[in-house]
């Protein structure tokens, strides 16, 4: 098997929950983490929206579970302020990602979500152990 084929995957596991008052999503994180903890599943990627309309971040994981599992955390770092999508800013939050990106190793995958207050934060699904 290529790389490429051990990251392909087809089951879904989905996670609700409000954001905590910094933005970030620490309740989310310990369900995704003991969701993973028990190594039945190989978690392979995240997808985030923040739905205003009722003040919550939806999260999917992306995993298979026909190869050993491992633990994983998320982490959610504060970007800034989401500006105008120009170039300039656009530029501005690649920097700001690889700068936090710094903050990790075994950084499996990440999202972007922006908060109700306009935080762009960006989530990293990392490996533990």
């Amino acid at each position: 098997m290529s790389q490429i084929d051990e990251q392909v995957h087809h089951r879904f596991k989905v996670f609700a929950g409000a954001l905590d008052e910094g933005g970030g999503l620490e309740a989310l994180a310990a369900q995704v983490k003991e969701w993973a903890a028990d190594g039945a599943v190989a978690p392979k990627s995240i997808g985030v929206e923040y739905v205003e309309a009722v003040r919550k971040l939806l999260l999917s994981v992306g995993y298979r579970d026909d190869e050993p599992g491992y633990p994983v955390r998320l982490d959610s770092v504060s970007l800034g302020a989401l500006g105008p999508l120009d170039a300039g800013t656009l530029a501005n939050v690649e920097t700001a990602m690889a700068d936090a990106s710094r903050q990790f190793d075994r950084v499996i995958c990440h999202e972007l979500y922006v908060t109700g207050g306009q935080e762009l934060r960006m989530v990293f699904m990392i490996q533990e152990g």
